[in-house]
Parts: structure tokens; C-alpha cells; sequence
């Protein structure tokens, strides 16, 4: 595959409810990035499974994916359970895994010319997807801190759930995405260590944004 020449690649892993979305957000508009939220591809695809049940297929998936515009992702209705059971299923088909992860490359090493670079945030981004960004970060939190932060999103949104139903899930969910077949959350050695436990969306975003400064010596 063909790359854009000198630009600016980040690559972020990191177990549900850590931050990462939040800090992808902010890097790409500090650094003008294109930024792509992995996991709602996936979610994408797990809703298109059940609204096409008879018609889902391999070569259905790469037609959706080719033609895919980026505000589906956006779709409140992606946030379903419904849709996150789906996902979580289709998430370990390697085809499928294939299929996305040609997506991922053009939009992490082609970004539309307007933006500097790509910010991409998900579970296997730095061992699979963008192995050698310019930027590693490993985003992370103590299991009982991300299920509040979960927790009380749901709340905003009137969501009928528990914190303990919360924190079960989310424990389940780190057990699925560390021992899956394809993809598997770890850490890598070159990668940098963000524990967000402690520390504000400003505080972490502070952290990062001097990391990266240093580098593109600003």
C-alpha cells in the first residue's frame, strides 16, 4: 500500500472506558489529524448484521466498509447493547478483521489531504493496524475508575444499568479483548505507558501533548 509521505501517525491502544477517545479527539484537533474511532467500525458492522441477517456476507461487508461514510459512525443507535453484543462477536472473525483492517491502513497512511496526519484509537492499533506510528501510547486505568466513568455516561443518557452491572461488563470486556485469537490488547515495549487513574482529561492531554511536542520540536 502506498503511504502519504511526512506525516504525522499516532497509534493508541487501550482497554474500554481508559480515555482514549477523548485524548484521540483532542490530538487530532491540536495537531489538525484525521481521527478514526476503530471500535465503531466494528460496531458499524455488528449493526449491519442484524438489519441485514439474509444478506450479511463477506464481500456485503467490504462493499459497506469501501463506500462507508464516517458520520455513520457517529449513529447514537451504535451504542446499543444490541449492537455491542454484535460487534463483540464479529470483532473475532478474522475475515472480518481483514476486511477492516484495509480501512484502517488507508485511513491511518492516507488521511485526507486537509489533515497533518492520523490519530487512531482502538485495541490492537500499535501490534496490528499502525505498527510503526510516529506516536505509541498505551492508555489505561484502574478497572474501578473506568466503571465509574462508564457508569456515569450512562447516566447522562438515562441508561438504566447498575455500577456493578457496569463494572462486571467491563471486567468481561478486558478478559475478551486480552485473550482474543486475532488482535489481542497488550501493551508493547516501545509503546508509552498513560495511566489516566489520577488524572484529568486535561492533566493526561497535557502529558501527551509535551511528549509529542518534543518530537515534532515545537
Amino acid at each position: 500500500m502506498k503511504k502519504r509521505k511526512g506525516i504525522i501517525t499516532v497509534a493508541i491502544d487501550s482497554p474500554a472506558a481508559a480515555g482514549a477517545g477523548t485524548q484521540a479527539k483532542l490530538i487530532s484537533e491540536n495537531y489538525n489529524l484525521f481521527y478514526l474511532d476503530t471500535g465503531k467500525i466494528y460496531r458499524y458492522i455488528g449493526k449491519l448484521k442484524l438489519n441485514n441477517k439474509e444478506k450479511f456476507s463477506y464481500n456485503f461487508v467490504k462493499k459497506k466498509i469501501n463506500s462507508i461514510k464516517l458520520v455513520y459512525l457517529k449513529n447514537k443507535s451504535l451504542l446499543s447493547d444490541e449492537v455491542a453484543l454484535s460487534a463483540s462477536k464479529i470483532a473475532i472473525d478474522r475475515n472480518i478483521r481483514n476486511i477492516v483492517h484495509k480501512f484502517q491502513q488507508k485511513c491511518a497512511y492516507n488521511p485526507p489531504k486537509r489533515f497533518r496526519g492520523s490519530v487512531l484509537d482502538g485495541r490492537d492499533i500499535i501490534t496490528v493496524q499502525v505498527k510503526d506510528a510516529m506516536f505509541k501510547f498505551y492508555i489505561t486505568a484502574k478497572l474501578n475508575v473506568r466503571a465509574k466513568r462508564r457508569f456515569e455516561e450512562y447516566q447522562k443518557l438515562n441508561k438504566k444499568i447498575t455500577y456493578n452491572e457496569v463494572y462486571k461488563s467491563l471486567k468481561n470486556r478486558d478478559k475478551s479483548d486480552r485473550n482474543r485469537k486475532y488482535g489481542a490488547l497488550k501493551k508493547t515495549k516501545d509503546s508509552i505507558l498513560i495511566n489516566t487513574t489520577k488524572l484529568s482529561k486535561k492533566a493526561c492531554f497535557k502529558k501527551i501533548k509535551a511528549i509529542m511536542d518534543k518530537k515534532l520540536n515545537y
